[in-house]
């Protein structure tokens, strides 16, 4: 059974650091891109920050959204089946639900932004950012 699960998250003031964790299980992360997203309330699904996957090179390039461009940084460790959101210098307008996702697919797709392009989803971890 292919399973996501984040955690990681929780209260933080703004302009700490977070780190988030997604871990696979059920299938093998080496050969799969993994997308962040997050919900703030009231707000659609919005992608943050993709990572592709590439098992005869391991370079895995990776994508931003301009609003976390230079304070995010997405990782993947395949030993541990795990992807990371690291988040520095984190903002009020962070605050909201990450998910990760995996497409069945190991490249970032050109709308890795777009929630449409992923087929299992982690159930989400909170993360609020206060003043």
């Amino acid at each position: 059974q292919v399973q996501l699960v984040e955690s990681g998250g929780g209260l933080v003031q703004v302009g700490s650091s977070l780190r988030l964790s997604c871990k696979a299980s059920g299938f093998t992360l080496d050969y799969y891109a993994i997308g962040w997203f997050r919900q703030a309330p009231g707000k659609e699904r919005e992608g943050v920050s993709c990572i592709s996957s590439d098992e005869f090179t391991s370079h895995y390039p990776t994508y931003y959204v301009d609003s976390v461009k230079g304070r995010f940084t997405i990782s993947r460790d395949n030993a541990k089946n795990t992807v990371y959101l690291e988040m520095n210098n984190v903002k009020l307008e962070d605050t909201a639900i990450y998910y990760c996702a995996a497409p069945i697919a190991s490249r970032c797709s050109d709308s890795y932004y777009s929630p449409d392009g992923y087929d299992y989803w982690g159930q989400g971890t909170q993360v609020t950012v206060s003043s």
